[in-house]
């Protein structure tokens, strides 16, 4: 039930990660989130902006603290860059 993403809708926000972390990378994948909901409705959508780790929400699941600090700075950079738009 939820409308399919494009990529065209994350590709603003992408560009300020790149500038913001070098040598990120994207990724396409299958799936549903909220970012879904509000691409669909036209508003620029990056996702997949939590914690690095693994095994969403099973009993194994993790998460890298050592990149914790680079991912808040991500974050906090995107959140600057859009209020200077």
């Amino acid at each position: 039930g939820r409308p399919p993403m494009p990529e065209s809708a994350s590709a603003e926000l992408f560009a300020a990660a790149q500038r913001l972390v070098p040598g990120i990378e994207g990724r396409a994948v299958g799936g549903g989130s909220d970012g879904n909901f509000t691409a669909a409705l036209g508003v620029p959508t990056l996702d997949g902006l939590g914690a690095v780790g693994g095994g969403a929400h099973a009993d194994h699941e993790y998460l890298v603290v050592d990149a914790m600090a680079e991912r808040a700075h991500l974050v906090a950079g995107l959140v600057k860059a859009m209020q200077n738009k």
